[in-house]
């Protein structure tokens, strides 16, 4: 039992985390430091979105204006003593990519685009107090960056590349005979202060805050070689707002932002397993930007693993996403009926 936890887990790859609230991507999982021994992971996402909307009366279609990005990740983890372990992890948590090029004429936010980028490495160390309760902490660095035009308002902004600091803290219960464990970890807000250049010109500094949140992971075996896995992810969104001198209030946000995740895993062999999973973020119904019409979201996830050796295995998943309905704040454009598509590919190493 305690093998099928890494395999049902390692299997669910896929676009969910890029439709979850404000700008969240990655999720900031931790998973790689649970793994045993000494382990590597290599991952890459492709997400493909389709989210329109329409003002007047559905006369006028925004067409497709979220853009298809790539997401890439890595980990790696190693046991310094029989107590002691750490782990590093490369993700892209936070994101946007935002593009009206191919609305109507008429739309007012024809031509528009926005792009957010991070990119994290975060450090933890983990201490076993005894075999079944553990602590970990560890320090995220953080560079991120973002640009927008707005040619109906003839605005532009493109800040700095800035690089800031974070840190999570967290604990882990374990029962490693059923494959047992839960655990929580408190991710701290960082503040950026970029420097910005817009229609042109420097400005004074803006700063941004990207979120305070909390994971929390559950997972254990319900049958010979079946796992039950559960998440919980809150994000204090409201506290992030980006205005800059010129365009006041250009993103914010009305509510913090829960979302769910409910799976199965299941080991079919020695060399094939697989999962699938359900998550769910709920629909608000207030007011949302124009650079982020969504509001919510339902999705299902397939994973699927294969072990090519006792030491190196390859995993890949998809998932399907319907995206909550939203009516914009600036103008009332009304998005509906909008879906993503996410798969993704990951290659980890026990050594």
């Amino acid at each position: 039992m305690k093998n099928t936890s890494i395999l049902a887990l390692a299997c669910t790859v896929g676009a969910t985390g890029a439709f979850a609230g404000g700008m969240d991507r990655s999720g900031q999982s931790i998973a790689a430091l649970f793994e045993t021994g000494t382990y590597v992971e290599l991952s890459f996402g492709s997400i493909t979105p389709d989210v329109s909307g329409t003002i007047g009366a559905g006369t006028i279609s925004s067409g497709n204006m979220a853009k298809s990005y790539t997401q890439v990740g890595g980990a790696y983890k190693r046991d310094l003593t029989d107590k002691l372990s750490m782990a590093l992890i490369i993700d892209q948590p936070f994101g946007a990519d935002v593009d009206y090029g191919g609305a109507d004429a008429t739309y007012p936010f024809i031509g528009s685009t926005a792009t957010v980028d991070s990119t994290a490495v975060t450090g933890i160390l983990r201490y076993k107090l005894n075999d079944r309760f553990s602590v970990h902490g560890g320090l995220r660095v953080l560079q991120s960056s973002g640009d927008v035009s707005i040619p109906f308002y003839s605005y532009t902004m493109k800040t700095t590349n800035e690089t800031d600091f974070g840190y999570l803290l967290g604990m882990a219960y374990e029962i490693p005979d059923i494959a047992l464990r839960a655990s929580l970890t408190y991710n701290s807000a960082i503040d950026i202060d970029f420097t910005t250049t817009e229609n042109g010109a420097s400005v004074n500094p803006m700063e941004v805050t990207m979120p305070q949140s909390v994971n929390f992971d559950f997972q254990t075996g319900i049958a010979a070689d079946t796992l039950l896995m559960f998440s919980a992810r809150w994000a204090e969104w409201t506290e992030t707002t980006i205005s800059p001198v010129g365009f006041p209030d250009l993103v914010t946000h009305d509510e913090d932002t829960t979302s769910f995740s409910l799976g199965v895993g299941r080991r079919f062999n020695e060399k094939w397993s697989g999962s699938l999973s359900v998550g769910y973020e709920k629909t608000y119904g207030d007011p949302v930007g124009n650079l982020a019409p969504r509001d919510g979201y339902k999705s299902v996830t397939a994973g699927v693993k294969y072990q090519i050796d006792e030491q190196t295995a390859i995993s890949g998943g998809v998932s399907y996403v319907w995206v909550g309905d939203a009516t914009t704040s600036r103008i009332g454009a009304d998005f509906a009926d909008n879906t993503a598509i996410g798969a993704g590919i990951k290659i980890s190493h026990h050594f």
